[in-house]
């Protein structure tokens, strides 16, 4: 579990919906103060505290020898890894049991995975999601059920990455270094400046 809260000046993979999504927004602009220093004020509730606490447990669930919480950092991009061997990524995702899970409805856990598999080299990894019950929330140490455990493989996607992800992590990281406020105009006026990747 990484400890350090500290956001700042390096983007994550969690926040691939932001490097690919709309700059033009109130939520893109929170975020954007978060990353040149200016910290929100951390918002904890059961739920995402849940999804911490179990993280750890659901992995050692899966029976497999995973290497937990690596870190890469490439530049202004950090990732941090849930866990991975050396040929696979595992990312854990917990969610309400009786609402179901699907991943087409989850277009950010999807490309946060990319990233992953971009920064780490390793090309293949799944999504692991536990559905959570009232009483997990309410006690963290429950014991994991493996019925309520669904892997999903998820395909590399290198066209999202080449052509999409690449282009705008370069160009947020030159405004990284500038800090200055992104954007859409000017970054499509320099498009080709930032498809080739900066190592």
């Amino acid at each position: 579990m990484i400890k350090s809260k500290d956001r700042s000046y390096y983007i994550g993979a969690s926040d691939t919906k932001f490097v690919v999504g709309n700059w033009n927004t109130k939520t893109f602009s929170e975020w954007w103060l978060e990353k040149i220093g200016i910290p929100k004020r951390q918002v904890n509730n059961k739920y995402t505290l849940a999804g911490t606490n179990y993280e750890h447990r659901i992995i050692e669930a899966l029976n497999i020898p995973i290497e937990t919480d690596k870190q890469i950092i490439k530049n202004r991009l950090r990732v941090n890894l849930d866990g991975n061997t050396k040929d696979k990524i595992y990312e854990i995702k917990t969610y309400g049991y009786s609402k179901g899970f699907d991943i087409d409805r989850h277009k950010d856990y999807y490309e946060q995975v990319q990233v992953e598999m971009y920064a780490s080299g390793i090309h293949n990894a799944e999504i692991v999601a536990y559905g959570l019950l009232e009483k997990d929330y309410n006690n963290f140490f429950n014991d994991i059920e493996k019925d309520r455990l669904m892997e999903i493989d998820i395909p590399y996607d290198e066209e999202f990455i080449k052509r999409t992800y690449i282009p705008r992590l370069n160009y947020l990281s030159e405004c990284l270094d500038k800090e200055c406020m992104p954007s859409e105009y000017d970054y499509l006026m320099e498009y080709p400046k930032y498809v080739e990747k900066k190592e």
